[in-house]
């Protein structure tokens, strides 16, 4: 990825693109707390460690490559977002992206959690 441009988001903060994926869930009935769940689930910070990361304006390479651990049942995350499967995405950072953004669709489309979480 080195040769090729970076896609924006890498360099977007994640603390700027957290507020909509709130907002996305809030407007269809779910919570921050959900949300905050969701994020904790696949990347293994506490709340308190995604809440540094929010006040520290972490970018989302650096959130997701700091991640104290990425969850293994990940990978069980299917389907389309932004047009793309996700289990399709070769580049690894643009995919736990990805993950995320599906975790919090299915979360704002009424899912259960406990599906959410691949449990």
């Amino acid at each position: 990825m080195d040769t090729m441009k970076k896609h924006r988001i890498y360099a977007t903060p994640f603390a700027g693109v957290y507020p909509l994926y709130i907002a996305k869930a809030e407007r269809k009935g779910r919570a921050k707390t959900e949300v905050d769940e969701v994020i904790r689930w696949l990347t293994g910070y506490s709340q308190e460690e995604l809440e540094g990361q929010l006040e520290k304006q972490t970018d989302f390479e650096t959130f997701f490559a700091q991640a104290p651990q990425l969850n293994p049942s990940r990978t069980l995350i299917t389907g389309t977002i932004c047009g793309v499967r996700v289990e399709d995405i070769q580049e690894p950072t643009m995919r736990e992206i990805r993950y995320l953004d599906k975790l919090i669709d299915e979360l704002a489309k009424g899912k259960a959690m406990e599906k959410i979480l691949r449990k």
